[in-house]
């Protein structure tokens, strides 16, 4: 990934600017998960994922929707169709776990670090404001819910 210090100054400037779009969240709701060793997981990335088949995402700038990624899906069938001239693909091409770590939350599952894994994960493009994908988000906290996740392991792209 490209360092802000590296960009143009317009982009740079642009990237900077979209620190004045995020929201404030001086009260912040808090749920006291169970202990790690009891915890659901489910991965939620930015890096535009999908299975191979699946439509890809449209250009990063507008892509507000996300992508369901089974928990049994091999890492052969993943796509990665973020956008973005900044990001270096080179990573999740040799190894999928750098932005989809699935195949290391099997691990801990195993071990018993972690309860379980999540029987879906989902993945955005990740480069909309964050205030147009506010709505997917909050629909994607409601399948969290109901897939009984307790802890959500983010992958920034």
């Amino acid at each position: 990934m490209v360092r802000l210090a590296d960009l143009p100054e317009p982009e740079r400037k642009t990237q900077l600017d979209k620190i004045k779009e995020l929201p404030r969240f001086d009260a912040r709701p808090w749920v006291k998960p169970p202990p790690l060793a009891r915890c659901r997981v489910a991965i939620v990335t930015t890096a535009g994922l999908h299975r191979r088949g699946d439509r890809p995402f449209g250009p990063s700038a507008t892509a507000t929707d996300y992508r369901i990624i089974s928990g049994d899906t091999p890492a052969a069938e993943l796509v990665m169709s973020h956008q973005s001239v900044n990001f270096d693909r080179t990573g999740f091409q040799e190894d999928h776990n750098v932005v989809f770590p699935l195949d290391r939350l099997n691990e801990l599952a195993r071990e018993n670090v972690i309860g379980s894994v999540a029987g879906h994960h989902y993945s955005f493009m990740g480069a909309a404001s964050i205030r147009a994908l506010e709505p997917k988000a909050r629909e994607l906290a409601g399948l969290l819910k109901r897939d009984r996740v307790d802890a959500v392991l983010l992958t920034p792209v």
